[in-house]
């Protein structure tokens, strides 16, 4: 396995995040020596949804107004439609997400989260894979899409659902390991 030693990545999340699709990335992260924080709008908590109906609160470790994409070395967005949904309207939100394409850092993003990044406007001719009711929205903003578990161009990962996070959570792993990719670009 990877060593994350030194590596610290942030998890962009608010209220309604798929609750499999934060924990499990981040304990894989946190398992190969990262250090994760839950970045989120505001202080406190952010609750989760689970099978249909909401589930454990979360604590938030820094805002989005406290960090900078400086901080880290990769950026995870988890699904959820409500989380996703939500974050698209905030502009710091999808300044922040672009910022890690900009620098050429790797981000994972896994089932509804992708919404974000055709917010961000960084999928024009890029790989990807989504849960796929939003397939056409990937598609409109510009990104080629795939029904495959997970789905890797040059730093961004993107997996369909939570029935994939094993192969999500290995790719994540592997490209945060592997830290910039210059092909990962806004």
């Amino acid at each position: 396995m990877e060593n994350l030693n030194r590596k610290t990545v942030a998890i962009l999340a608010t209220n309604g995040f798929e609750e499999s699709e934060l924990r499990e990335p981040k304990k894989a992260l946190e398992d190969a020596g990262a250090d994760v924080h839950i970045v989120s709008l505001e202080k406190g908590e952010i609750k989760a949804w689970d099978n249909g109906n909401w589930s454990d609160s979360y604590k938030v470790d820094k805002t989005l107004s406290e960090v900078s994409e400086k901080d880290y070395n990769a950026l995870m967005l988890p699904g959820g439609v409500i989380n996703p949904d939500t974050l698209r309207q905030n502009d710091d939100a999808i300044d922040f997400i672009k910022s890690f394409f900009e620098n050429h850092k790797p981000v994972g993003a896994i089932c509804h989260a992708p919404w974000l990044l055709a917010e961000a406007g960084v999928l024009e001719g890029r790989k990807v894979t989504s849960y796929n009711s939003i397939k056409t929205d990937i598609e409109n903003a510009g990104a080629k899409w795939y029904d495959e578990e997970v789905v890797c161009d040059s730093g961004l990962v993107t997996s369909r659902n939570p029935n994939d996070l094993p192969a999500f959570n290995s790719k994540l792993v592997e490209e945060v390991y592997e830290g910039k990719h210059e092909e990962q670009v806004a």
